[in-house]
């Protein structure tokens, strides 16, 4: 790492760029990728026609790219742009050797992709994960280590500190560590928003950092820490059961203290106002209700101290029988995503087992998993768009009855029978975004419905699925805390912390919710939202709905689809490029997820698969995955990655 490069980047004494060397004295002006929506391409070529001289790469924009590194890196020099950061890396540190080591081999195939993109500065951010290093020796002589095997690759790393790190949160803490160090590769990225954030907020010592060690500077604007709090107060507040906050608790607390008084929602939030006021309203009390009778079962004991009655912990709503399975699963077609629909289920191992006397219906069976294509419009839901949509599901539970009545007292709305055979069937209820919600009994989930005829088509060879895995529903931005709320509150499941993402349709919003007790092979839901961006389309604009089949060996289910001609969803190769980088996969695994377009994530608890189609009707995708050990996601990391690929590889209409 020669000083000169480094000496020209600050003093902006000329730099060779893609557009030819700047006249002294001219400042480099670069753009991250995060800032702008649409694909990587899209965010390059806005770049570029603003008068940018270079980008920093934001890492899922290459990961969902189908451009190669080396490709990529050509057509910023098409456009004048130089890649001047890569942002890859972070909780590089660690105190566990064996996670260091693994650190340091990502950490290598990360700068040797870094070289590829044209790119001499790789950025690694502190740690946030609990087993970072705290002491500032060990932490710098493992930068130390980072710094030698870039340099071999003719890089230089940029240490930031982010204002929420576990241990180093200020970039004074950051210059100590790097000083520390003593590595001519490795230097400091300074980041106006975390150094004006941080604990101290004190920039006043910048002017003495040695500008040979500053190898990067980042620019942002935000509200003053000491009014974001307020800020946040004011417009972003959360009905009770749809954030993170222990309101029950608190609740409780307020009871066992004696309180008699009124309980009042006072929620300042931006999107609720933009609304309607009637749904706010019913999800308003529905929050209340449900409030008051989590305060009830999770502290019994201080409920009891304060007596009972509806606001003292008395318990007011009749308690939610755990779903056990996934039943039917309905998608709404129409005359020309129907036959497309049929032929996907046959090719993915469905028989066509039974069909309607009177009415467009048509059952697909493969093991516990059905699906219903239902060509008359779907009953309740609005069936505006054409193609094929997701409309309405099954739970099984051992007291159907007792569900019902829970959603009833939790004023979900009851959606009456849209067709004469649907009277003998149990009731649906309205889940916001439109899904029709049946609760089934456990024992009558296999049955035939009324009116149905066993179908004369013979079936068809298994594909090896063997139940629904979950529901991916995508719903209006406005409508999505909503719909956490109704699913935890009236079937009683259990909501994961929401996960966000960067994707070409715009910023994702996921959160994932399952039964408790029941492990990995219980209900699951993945709630989506997509702030609808340029490049989201109209036929998903939230996006994408889906419907996952479970596989005991994705591999063979694999082999079994490609024999019967089932379209799959291509992946990216620097999807599986950046796998092998993070965790050092086994050949033999890695190959097989390449040829068989298989998507792979792991965590601490296990492994999950993922095999997708494009999206029928441009959108529901029919995905098959597997789960490993217990691992109880639905593949959200992959999330960018799967929604560029349906907006890239178009419908199968």
């Amino acid at each position: 790492m020669g000083t000169g490069r480094n000496t020209g980047r600050n003093t902006g004494t000329g730099r060779e760029t893609a557009q030819g060397t700047h006249a002294p004295g001219s400042r480099h002006r670069t753009l991250a990728t995060v800032c702008l929506p649409g694909a990587l391409e899209e965010k390059l070529r806005a770049a570029s026609g603003a008068g940018f001289d270079g980008v920093e790469l934001f890492e899922p924009d290459l990961l969902g790219c189908a451009l190669a590194p080396e490709h990529v890196r050509a057509f910023c020099g098409a456009l004048g742009l130089a890649v001047d950061l890569y942002q890859p890396l972070g909780d590089f540190d660690s105190r566990d050797p064996a996670r260091f080591a693994d650190n340091l081999r990502r950490a290598t195939a990360k700068s040797e992709l870094t070289a590829r993109l044209g790119c001499d500065t790789l950025l690694v951010c502190s740690s946030t994960a609990p087993d970072a290093a705290e002491e500032t020796d060990r932490i710098a002589e493992q930068l130390h280590q980072l710094a030698a095997r870039a340099a071999d690759s003719g890089l230089r790393v940029a240490y930031e500190a982010l204002a929420w790190g576990r241990h180093v949160n200020t970039w004074q803490r950051a210059w100590e560590i790097v000083r520390a160090a003593g590595h001519p590769a490795l230097g400091l990225c300074l980041d106006s928003f975390h150094a004006l954030t941080s604990r101290t907020g004190d920039t006043s010592g910048i002017r003495h950092i040695d500008p040979e060690r500053l190898f990067f500077v980042q620019l942002a604007d935000a509200p003053r820490p000491e009014e974001g709090l307020r800020r946040w107060s004011r417009h972003h507040r959360l009905l009770p059961g749809q954030g993170e906050l222990d309101v029950a608790g608190f609740l409780a607390e307020a009871d066992a203290a004696g309180y008699r008084g009124p309980l009042s929602l006072e929620v300042f939030n931006d999107v609720f106002r933009q609304g309607s006021g009637v749904q706010l309203a019913r999800d308003a009390m529905r929050s209340l209700l449900a409030v008051g009778d989590a305060a009830y079962v999770g502290h019994p004991g201080r409920a009891a101290d304060a007596g009972e009655g509806p606001q003292r912990g008395g318990r007011t709503v009749p308690a939610a029988p755990e779903p056990v399975g996934h039943g039917c699963t309905v998608l709404a077609v129409d005359d020309r995503a129907g036959p497309r629909a049929a032929a996907v289920l046959r090719a993915l191992g469905f028989s066509h087992t039974a069909a309607h006397r009177t009415e467009p219906l048509r059952l697909f069976e493969q093991g516990a998993a059905r699906v219903l294509l239902d060509g008359s419009g779907g009953g309740a839901a609005p069936h505006t768009a054409a193609g094929a949509r997701l409309v309405a599901c099954e739970l099984t539970s051992a007291a159907p009855e007792a569900a019902l009545a829970r959603a009833r007292a939790l004023l979900a709305p009851v959606a009456a029978a849209g067709r004469p055979e649907d009277a003998g069937e149990p009731a649906s209820v309205v889940a916001p975004g439109g899904l029709l919600v049946r609760f089934r009994s456990t024992a009558d989930a296999e049955r035939l419905p009324d009116g149905f005829v066993p179908a004369e088509e013979g079936p068809v060879p298994s594909a090896g699925l063997t139940r629904t895995d979950h529901l991916g529903f995508a719903l209006p931005f406005d409508r999505f805390d909503a719909a956490v709320l109704f699913w935890r509150t009236v079937p009683g499941l259990v909501p994961q912390p929401p996960t966000e993402a960067a994707t070409p349709a715009g910023p994702l919003t996921g959160r994932v919710l399952a039964a408790p007790g029941r492990g990995p092979a219980g209900v699951r839901l993945a709630l989506q939202s997509i702030r609808r961006g340029p490049g989201a389309g109209s036929a998903a604009p939230y996006g994408f709905q889906r419907v996952a089949f479970a596989s005991d060996d994705i591999f063979a289910t694999a082999v079994a689809l490609r024999r019967a001609g089932a379209p799959v969803l291509p992946v990216p190769v620097n999807h599986h490029d950046d796998l092998d980088a993070r965790l050092g996969l086994p050949p033999a695994l890695s190959s097989a997820l390449r040829d068989h377009a298989v998507l792979y994530e792991r965590d601490a608890a296990g492994a999950y698969f993922r095999l997708c189609t494009p999206a029928l009707g441009g959108r529901v995708s029919l995905e098959v995955v597997q789960r490993v050990g217990e691992y109880r996601g639905c593949g959200a990391a992959q999330d960018p990655v799967v929604t560029a690929a349906l907006l890239r590889y178009g419908a199968l209409v």
